[in-house]
Formats: structure tokens, C-alpha cells, sequence
């Protein structure tokens, strides 16, 4: 199937853009919704592939789901008996789908969950989250492509201490918790905000959990969760990318729903490149003009800058006035787009985890490959500051991030349209 954007460029970006619930955040909660029978609902969730995806893990596993697309709400119905095996079909589109391994194990004593898929960003093994499961005292081994976990007498409290602070393995680690016998500390453990919000969903529900947004959370296990409400926070990915967006294109972008406090130091690179980025009482506000000044970046957990805007901040570097070094800390596969940006006039030399990017006057519009969700924004962001057409292929891994990403773009002034067919 095409999926194509076609970018006309070059424009400049002005208006307001609304911001969704954030997809991992999204993804993480409907996963944790194993843990407790009956009707869960999560409201303001994006409307994006991703959703249709773990809904139909979910299904596979004996729930009911439904999405109401145009407002935002996914409603799961948790059967009492549920399925304990998640099948690679689903799986491999689907990173987060490992995120059930910690509740099914945690609620059934038992899981096979397919070595997961998703972005192709680099390695991201599962040895932290196994490591923490069997600290307390899961049975783990992999067979035929599955992760097996088999705990029949029940999870008990460990202290737990991470060698990286992996978002995944703490939410994984923090929900087993939830259920398992006695105190659960996990050290080391992520700050994301995603991760903050799934340990608000938990305590909702009836989990007794300290330490969120800090380096050690403490869970104390209780004996069954109910369902519950939860809105979603608002995608900070999302809202870094239309920030970097307005500085690309010279634009003026009101940023609505978005949080300026999780994207403190990306925003503070934008000031640094000439942005003015004002509060507001319906998000922030980023305007800028003429070109902007270059800027170094190392990735790093949160609160650092984020691995996920990496690919905007080398795409406004390549047009920026000066040279810069980006570090990527995180996943050593995110330079795989670099070739493609390259092949619009981009000027970068990547040696290892550092690209080294000079600035470049003017970008020209050629086709490129998506290879994942945030390079494939990044490479719309530049065919929006790049003279004549860019086609960006494999428009789909972008539609797994970014709802209404054709639609937003023209409303601020782009020319662009997607083609599916």
C-alpha cells in the first residue's frame, strides 16, 4: 500500500494546533487495564494506528475494546478470565505490546508474550525487564520467539535496581508490583512523565505507590485493582515536534494542550536558536523568525533531551546558521535517517552515537523514506523549509504518532497532502 506526504515547500507555519492524548502513555495504560476486572475507560486517547493495535492484542486476549473516534475515548471490558499468550502477529507492529508481560504475570502467574517489534531505532533488549521479574521470583526463559514468565505462587516484593533507567521496564516492573506480595523498591527508576501518569492510573485503581518522578519508587502489592477513569496527559512528542516546527519554518505556532514543563530543556534549545516561547493559559506559544542558530544536543532520560526529538533537532540543525554535535545516548539506531536527509542537501557526518551537522542555507526537495515515527516527522519538517516537492514514503510509520499530522500541517499554512491508496 502507498502512503505517501507530499510536501511543497518552502512555508512558514502559523496558527494553533491542538494537542492529543500521548500515544505511550496511551499504549502503557490500556496494557496496565489487565490488572483489574471490568470497564476500564481512558479518555483523551489519540486517534492513531497504534490504538487499533492494542486493541486487537487486547481482544486476543479475551477483552472487549472499543474506540470513539472524534472523541478521543477507548473503553475496555476485562473478562475475569483472560488469555495469557500474545501472539507475534500482533506483536511485532507493536513495541509496547510488551507491556503486558507485568500484569498478566502479576494477575495469572503465567505469560508468553512474542518478542516484540515496532520501530527499527536500534536494539532494545528485555533484560531489565526480566531481570526485574525474576527478582521477584518469576521463572523466565524464551522459546520459539516468546518471552515465557511462569510465577504460580505469586509474585513477592524485591528491591530492584536498574543499571538504566528503561521506561519500559519500570512500568513493566511497577505494575507487577501492584499485585505481588509485600514492598516492590525499583531503583534507578525513569522519571517520564508517561511513566508518572501510568502510576497515577495504578493508584486509581486501588495500588499503593511512592516515588513517582523521582530515581526510587516504592510499591506496596495489595490484593486486587478495580477499573477506573483516566484522561490521558497531553503527547510531549507531539507538542516538541510542532515547537520545532515553528522555529524550522519561521513560523508562529500556538501550542494547545501542551505541557511547556516536560519539554523544559528542548525548549530551552529553541531559545538558544533565536525562538520566543511564551506561556499561555491553553498551552505555549512559539514564534521565531529568520534562520536560526545552531545548537548541540545529547540525549538523555527524562529530564534530559528526549531520544524522540532528535531526529527535529538534526533536521532544524541542517538549515540552522553555524555546526553542531548531536549525541544520542539512547538508541543507536535514530541516525538510520540521516541518508535520507541527506539526500535533501543536508551536510552530516555521523561517527558511532555522534553526528556531527552543518548548517546548510537552503534544503532541497527530493523523495525520502520514513524508518520510523519521529524520523519520518522529521523529514516532513524539513521538506516544509526545502525549495520544490519532497514525498516522504512510508507516510504509515508517521500515522502511528502523529493523528491528523496532512490535516494539522495544512491548517497552519503548509502545502501538503497525503496520499494513501
Amino acid at each position: 500500500m502507498t502512503n505517501q506526504y507530499i510536501i511543497d515547500g518552502p512555508s512558514s507555519l502559523k496558527g494553533s494546533v491542538q494537542i492529543s492524548g500521548a500515544k505511550n502513555s496511551s499504549l502503557k495504560l490500556a496494557a496496565a487495564s489487565l490488572l483489574a476486572t471490568g470497564k476500564t475507560t481512558l479518555t483523551n486517547v489519540p486517534d492513531i494506528a497504534d490504538i487499533s493495535y492494542i486493541s486487537e492484542l487486547l481482544s486476543t486476549l479475551g477483552c472487549d475494546s472499543s474506540f470513539e473516534k472524534g472523541k478521543g475515548v477507548l473503553h475496555i471490558e476485562v473478562p475475569e478470565k483472560i488469555g495469557h499468550r500474545a501472539e507475534y502477529e500482533l506483536v511485532r507492529k507493536l513495541r509496547a505490546s510488551i507491556n503486558v508481560l507485568g500484569p498478566l504475570t502479576t494477575r495469572l502467574g503465567k505469560a508468553e508474550v512474542a518478542l516484540p517489534g515496532g520501530d527499527a531505532i536500534g536494539s532494545r533488549g528485555l533484560d531489565f525487564h526480566i531481570s526485574g521479574l525474576v527478582a521477584m521470583g518469576a521463572n523466565v526463559y524464551n522459546e520459539h520467539g516468546y518471552v515465557i514468565t511462569e510465577a504460580p505462587q505469586g509474585l513477592k516484593g524485591a528491591k530492584i535496581d536498574l543499571d538504566f533507567p528503561s521506561v519500559g521496564a519500570t512500568e513493566n516492573i511497577m505494575t507487577a508490583a501492584t499485585l505481588a506480595k509485600g514492598t516492590t523498591v525499583i531503583g534507578n527508576a525513569a522519571r517520564e512523565p508517561d511513566v508518572v501518569d501510568l502510576g497515577n492510573f495504578l493508584i486509581k485503581m486501588g495500588a499503593k505507590i511512592d516515588g513517582l518522578g523521582t530515581h526510587q519508587i516504592e510499591i506496596t502489592g495489595v490484593d486486587h485493582l478495580t477499573p477506573t477513569t483516566h484522561e490521558v496527559l497531553p503527547d510531549r512528542i507531539v507538542a516538541g515536534t510542532w515547537a520545532f516546527a515553528a522555529v524550522m519554518t519561521g513560523g508562529d505556532i500556538e501550542i494547545i494542550n501542551g505541557k511547556s514543563s516536560h519539554l523544559e530543556i528542548p525548549l530551552e534549545k529553541l531559545t538558544h536558536a533565536g525562538a520566543t516561547i511564551l506561556d499561555s493559559d491553553k498551552g505555549f506559544r512559539v514564534k521565531s523568525s529568520g534562520r536560526p542558530k545552531s545548537f548541540d544536543v545529547v540525549t538523555l532520560p527524562y529530564p534530559g533531551f528526549p531520544t524522540d526529538l532528535q531526529p527535529m533537532a538534526i533536521a532544524l540543525n541542517s538549515i540552522a546558521n553555524g555546526m553542531c554535535l548531536v549525541t544520542e545516548n539512547v538508541f543507536e539506531g535514530r541516525f538510520m535517517f540521516v541518508n535520507e536527509l541527506r539526500r535533501l542537501g543536508a551536510q552530516i557526518k555521523v561517527d558511532g552515537h555522534h553526528a556531527a551537522v552543518s548548517g546548510v542555507e537552503k534544503l532541497s526537495g527530493a523523495p525520502v523514506q520514513a524508518t520510523d515515527i519521529r524520523a519520518g516527522a522529521a523529514l516532513v519538517l524539513a521538506g516544509l523549509v526545502a525549495d520544490g516537492k519532497t514525498i516522504v514514503d512510508d507516510g504509515f510509520h508517521i500515522d502511528r504518532g502523529y493523528p491528523g499530522f496532512a490535516k494539522s500541517l495544512q491548517d497552519l499554512g503548509a502545502s501538503v497532502r497525503q496520499i494513501i491508496n
